[in-house]
């Protein structure tokens, strides 16, 4: 780590200190058990809290004068999770003193089982100050190791309690209690672990967790890079849960490669939807550098396209770039749904999935919670109403042939090399056979939820979506996909409503919650069979 400031590193070796105090105490409690010896535990309770204190104000003051994503404030963020967790330790440990006050029997708690599990708490905080000064990734993996020692002997001593249960003669409260301060000890294993995620996070200039960092570290050791050192930084947080970095040479400063992680299934769908591209359409998805899978997580090492997302290109580019991405993508697509065209009908399902997802929209924007209205004495439904009634009629309006989609089709999604006048997708663990309708309503709302107020880009942003559309349609049209208009209205309809619970402005989530609720209104105003004959009513949709 960078060279700590003084105040920092004397409060730290001070806390470190008064916590292996307190666990010494602790320790001495489950050999000896006095009152005295848990009243002096109990007493330290304002000098740990002090300590912790005094480092947290300590580093927000130092981090007023650090930029964001520079090496000083990871040091000094990781810095203040250590003296939160260092601190937590101090309170399991009171807490554990409080239940074994109500066991009446101390044998209950096999009490001998319990210096061994604060001797493995006590060799994590003992090397924590050196994991810190010597920015030591090694030392700071012993550190989460001892969470496993301290889990086997949690179990152990669960397996001890849950026996004694058919005991007759032991008291339950006695048993429930014991149990307690098992919990208590296994916690205090979760707080280790915490600490040395914070100081491996700090090391790699970015945030990880245990798994992510095993990960990481395998797969960064098969990429050859002879020409400089290779470094990581994040590009982003996805809302399932997974991270994406880049791994970037650091004499080059180009991106060898993207790194992802997340849930294994998540992982496994993304590898699958990959491969399934290459094998499909090849050239549009990166390659698979590596795979790994570690418990319940795993990661990929992804070919790094170039290239830039269209959403960039609408917000940042000039409108000729903007224009030859588009026009890109749109053959690009068209050459994909001939290609993987079938003669399945596919059923789009919209209302049935919005349906699904009202109660998540409505925890974001209870105000979309709708109860009965009249307007001049006439009973105007609710939404969902409107969604149920429209998902009897979309359940007979299945589309003609089913093509494989993108499955997740947002604008961040689509990338565009200018240079070699060529489309990629990314983020493809969703890919199916499918209504192609999904992909389309998909990237129309992506580009009228980007919230920018500048009128020149916002404009652009509405022509795209109307330009994308028209030409969606002609390919319809030539594949005598006479329902296509239908479809969408009510595809569009759940990508409006489903996407405000990504909007946080009120505003802009209101005209995009009431673009939903007209486009099914306007379904299911066209007459039952002449669902064919039905207009998307584009210009009144895609304006502000």
């Amino acid at each position: 780590m960078t060279s700590l400031p003084k105040t920092i590193r004397e409060n730290l070796h001070f806390l470190c200190a008064e916590i292996d105090g307190q666990l010494i105490l602790l320790e001495a409690f489950f050999q000896d058990p006095t009152a005295a010896l848990a009243r002096r535990i109990m007493d330290r309770a304002g000098y740990a809290h002090n300590l912790k204190t005094r480092i947290l104000d300590a580093c927000v003051r130092q981090m007023a004068g650090a930029k964001k994503d520079n090496q000083r404030h990871l040091t000094l963020r990781s810095l203040e999770f250590v003296a939160v967790d260092l601190q937590r330790l101090s309170n399991l440990a009171r807490q554990s003193l409080r239940h074994v006050e109500r066991i009446d029997t101390f044998k209950t708690l096999v009490p001998e089982r319990y210096p061994v599990i604060v001797g493995h708490v006590r060799s994590g905080v003992s090397r924590i100050e050196n994991a810190i000064h010597s920015s030591d990734s090694n030392l700071a993996i012993e550190i989460g190791q001892m969470q496993d020692k301290i889990e086997a002997d949690y179990r152990k001593v669960f397996k001890v309690y849950t026996r004694e249960m058919r005991n007759p003669k032991t008291q339950p409260s006695d048993i429930a209690n014991s149990l307690l301060v098992a919990s208590e000890f296994q916690r205090m294993g979760d707080s280790l672990k915490s600490i040395s995620e914070a100081l491996i996070s700090s090391n790699i200039g970015q945030a990880v967790n245990f798994e992510r960092y095993f990960s990481l570290q395998s797969l960064m050791s098969e990429l050859e890079e002879p020409n400089g050192e290779l470094a990581i930084e994040t590009m982003a947080e996805t809302r399932s849960g997974s991270s994406i970095s880049a791994i970037r040479n650091t004499k080059t400063e180009t991106v060898t490669a993207v790194f992802k992680d997340g849930d294994k299934n998540k992982v496994k769908e993304e590898r699958q939807g990959v491969e399934s591209w290459h094998s499909i359409y090849p050239g549009l998805a990166p390659k698979i550098l590596s795979y790994k899978k570690r418990n319940q997580s795993a990661a990929l090492l992804i070919e790094h396209l170039p290239g830039l997302t269209l959403e960039h290109i609408l917000l940042n580019e000039n409108s000729d770039l903007c224009d030859k991405a588009l026009a890109r993508l749109s053959k690009t697509l068209r050459d994909i749904w001939k290609q993987t065209r079938t003669k399945e009908p596919a059923e789009l399902g919209s209302m049935q999935q919005l349906s699904e997802r009202l109660a998540e929209v409505r925890r974001v924007h209870p105000e979309f919670q709708e109860t009965q209205v009249r307007f001049c004495g006439q009973a105007i439904p609710s939404l969902d109403t409107l969604v149920e009634q429209a998902a009897t009629r979309e359940a007979n309006v299945a589309a003609p042939f089913s093509v494989y989609i993108h499955g997740d089709f947002n604008v961040d999604n689509i990338i565009f090399d200018p240079g070699e006048s060529r489309i990629h997708f990314i983020d493809l663990h969703r890919s199916r056979y499918m209504d192609y309708v999904q992909d389309i309503s998909v990237f129309m709302v992506s580009n009228y939820r980007l919230h920018v107020l500048d009128r020149e880009t916002r404009n652009r942003i509405m022509n795209a979506s109307q330009t994308f559309f028209k030409s969606a349609r002609a390919f319809a049209r030539k594949q005598n996909d006479d329902t296509f208009e239908y479809r969408l209205a009510l595809g569009l309809a759940r990508s409006f409503a489903t996407s405000t619970r990504f909007i946080f402005d009120k505003v802009h989530a209101r005209r995009m919650w009431l673009r939903s609720r007209y486009l099914i209104e306007k379904a299911l105003a066209c007459p039952v069979g002449e669902e064919a004959r039905f207009r998307l009513p584009l210009k009144e949709i895609f304006v502000d």
